[in-house]
């Protein structure tokens, strides 16, 4: 299995400190993962220019930045979005990279590899908001195309991870194990259910009635979903 997470912040705190216990659980012997950490690997701001929409996302300013990253998301069959709660919503630096996949949302071009992955979200505050944040991010995950997603948050109670008490630490861990075991069993077995698959084709009659955006039907085209051919 192979797994890419993105990691919200840079700092070591709570999120940071339950994400690697879900990584100690679903690792096996053969498994690969690629990490990523905001801010250290985020791009600059998206400045709205809609190149990636219209031009093709090489033509993104930032395309150097980012298609590294999105090619290990297409690659993998985990994705785990992580952020701490940061003012009821996710970090800023998550959200600035997030803007930039907007192109591969189910109205434009969703890559084909999406529809047999496994979506996480994790996140944590030290009082409210860290539920919202894991819907925004499963948000991403569905729009994406991605069939299954999990969320995992949770209120710490404390400013680090070093002051959560003992107690709550095993607690999380007994959550983590029981979550990751759901994990592992839906591996390679996870398929879109109604709801993306009447988005889907909804979206499959917008390209075929509108010539807006000749990239993004020419995706649909070369991929058959004009014909009806799907992505599962």
């Amino acid at each position: 299995m192979k797994i890419t997470v993105l990691h919200g912040q840079n700092h070591k705190g709570s999120t940071y400190n339950i994400t690697r216990l879900f990584l100690d659980k679903l690792a096996g012997e053969n498994t690969e993962i690629v990490e990523y950490y905001m801010p250290g690997d985020t791009p600059p701001a998206c400045i709205g220019c809609c190149n990636c929409f219209v031009k093709g996302e090489n033509q993104c300013p930032h395309a150097e930045v980012v298609q590294p990253v999105v090619r290990a998301i297409q690659e993998a069959d985990l994705v785990i979005l992580a952020s701490p709660c940061y003012v009821l919503g996710m970090t800023g630096q998550l959200k600035t990279f997030l803007d930039h996949m907007g192109y591969r949302w189910l109205p434009h071009r969703p890559h084909p590899q999406m529809f047999c992955k496994i979506g996480l979200a994790v996140s944590t505050a030290a009082g409210a908001g860290a539920k919202k944040v894991t819907k925004d991010l499963r948000r991403h995950f569905f729009n994406w195309g991605i069939p299954r997603s999990y969320g995992y948050a949770k209120n710490v109670g404390a400013t680090n991870w070093e002051m959560v008490p003992a107690k709550k630490k095993a607690r999380i861990e007994q959550e983590v194990s029981r979550l990751a075991v759901k994990i592992l069993k839906k591996q390679g077995k996870v398929k879109p259910g109604l709801k993306t698959k009447v988005i889907f084709k909804l979206m499959g009659l917008m390209q075929k009635s509108s010539d807006w955006n000749p990239t993004d039907r020419e995706h649909w085209e070369i991929n058959g979903w004009l014909n009806g051919k799907n992505p599962w």
